[in-house]
């Protein structure tokens, strides 16, 4: 396949829908599932993680399948999973109850159905990653992977402003919207996205099953050094995520729509930061510097944010954690497909995303539990035990990226 700009343009309003999609929920679904479905701090917790559980399992699979039959065909199923997923859950009040286990209620039985739904199909990420490294040589493969970033940051930046908004119209009206958002998007990708995976290379990958295959091509310790900073990372990353809107309510009174504007600015600084800037820093730095860079400014800034005495305060330190997960994450992913070939492309980023996904287990779970125990202290100390904890984390990821090495032009000029 030519590698033009045509597809890269598809594959980024591909991604950058269906974020919008994903960010409308952010800031809605915990108070969504606290308000009708009585869930506490640490079952929202729960929650969040269910749909990493299934990406856990699942993601490798879809890469593996992606690499044997191509990335638009996982994509497209990805996304009718999505939209299915939403519309369960905007659907969850009036579902019928019988559903209800382990103490829960109908509502948010329904909400973790929902979750599950979507998480076995949720690999679209992984998927168009690999899309990305199909059509981009390896000099640019960071580049590329900013695309994505770029999308998740526009994504940030209209969904949690339409979820607040539309929330006043009625709590499940965000997620009506989401489900039509992904199906439209499915629509338009059936349509307008061609392949990218060239037929010798799905024949390659069908004679190369095993995970091992990975470790073996990438060799020695970079890949999974990258793949355990990466692991970290999104530990801390997920327990931020899935107690964010729970801190902005509780320390400064913020609703979806005001916690939905401050998602949004983050959302602006990371699309100038990996849509215009990352390539050229790459240039100027490379990879292992600035996703070590990533790491010490995210610690930082989490190290800070339940000090913050202020709103204002608090808006300027999330600016922190817009610019180092900005540049820790489109590195690392650039990494790991460095490390491999294309046949291999799929594999190594559903691997990623698998590991992403344990962590979105762990991280929302032990967020939660941490930000309910401090439920029970001073509404100052509201929220240290979580972000601390994940400043720690983000430490340890930081050390371990430090030990990664830069791939070197001998590396990128033997990868197909």
């Amino acid at each position: 396949m030519a590698k033009g700009r045509s597809p890269l343009v598809i594959i980024f309003i591909t991604i950058f829908i269906d974020l919008v999609g994903f960010g409308i929920v952010i800031p809605v679904l915990p108070l969504y599932a606290e308000k009708l479905g009585h869930a506490s701090e640490a079952t929202v917790g729960i929650l969040i993680a269910s749909y990493s559980a299934m990406q856990f399992i699942f993601a490798p699979i879809l890469g593996k399948i992606s690499d044997r039959v191509g990335r638009r065909p996982v994509l497209l199923v990805s996304l009718i999973g999505t939209s299915l997923g939403f519309l369960l859950m905007a659907l969850a009040p009036g579902l019928p109850g019988g559903i209800a286990v382990l103490g829960l209620s109908p509502v948010l039985a329904w909400l973790f159905v929902a979750r599950i739904v979507d998480g076995i199909s949720g690999g679209n990420i992984s998927t168009a990653q690999a899309y990305i490294a199909d059509v981009t040589p390896p000099e640019e493969r960071s580049r590329g992977m900013g695309l994505i970033g770029a999308a998740f940051g526009l994504g940030f930046i209209f969904g949690p402003l339409i979820g607040g908004l539309m929330s006043r119209v009625s709590i499940g009206a965000p997620f009506f919207f989401a489900s039509a958002l992904a199906a439209a998007n499915a629509t338009a990708l059936y349509f307008l996205l061609p392949e990218s995976l060239a037929s010798e290379h799905r024949t390659q990958a069908r004679g190369r099953a095993s995970l091992k295959d990975v470790f073996e091509e990438a060799g020695g310790w970079q890949v999974k050094a990258v793949m355990l900073t990466y692991f970290f990372a999104t530990i801390a990353f997920a327990m931020l995520t899935a107690t964010f809107a729970l801190f902005a309510n509780t320390r400064f009174s913020f609703d979806a729509r005001q916690t939905g504007a401050l998602f949004a600015y983050v959302g602006v600084l990371g699309a100038i930061i990996q849509g215009g800037l990352l390539g050229r820093l790459v240039k100027l730095f490379g990879e292992k510097p600035l996703a070590v860079a990533g790491t010490v400014i995210f610690a930082f800034s989490l190290f800070v944010l339940p000090l913050c005495p202020t709103a204002l305060a608090f808006w300027i330190v999330s600016s922190g954690i817009a610019i180092g997960n900005s540049l820790t994450t489109p590195t690392l992913n650039a990494l790991a497909s460095k490390s491999v070939g294309a046949a291999l492309q799929g594999r190594v980023l559903g691997v990623m995303a698998s590991v992403a996904s344990l962590a979105r287990i762990i991280g929302p779970i032990l967020g939660g539990l941490l930000l309910q125990r401090d439920a029970k202290e001073a509404l100052e100390h509201y929220g240290r035990t979580p972000y601390w904890a994940s400043c720690f984390i983000m430490l340890i990821a930081a050390g371990v990226a430090a030990s990664l090495h830069a791939a070197t032009r001998e590396t990128e000029a033997a990868l197909p």
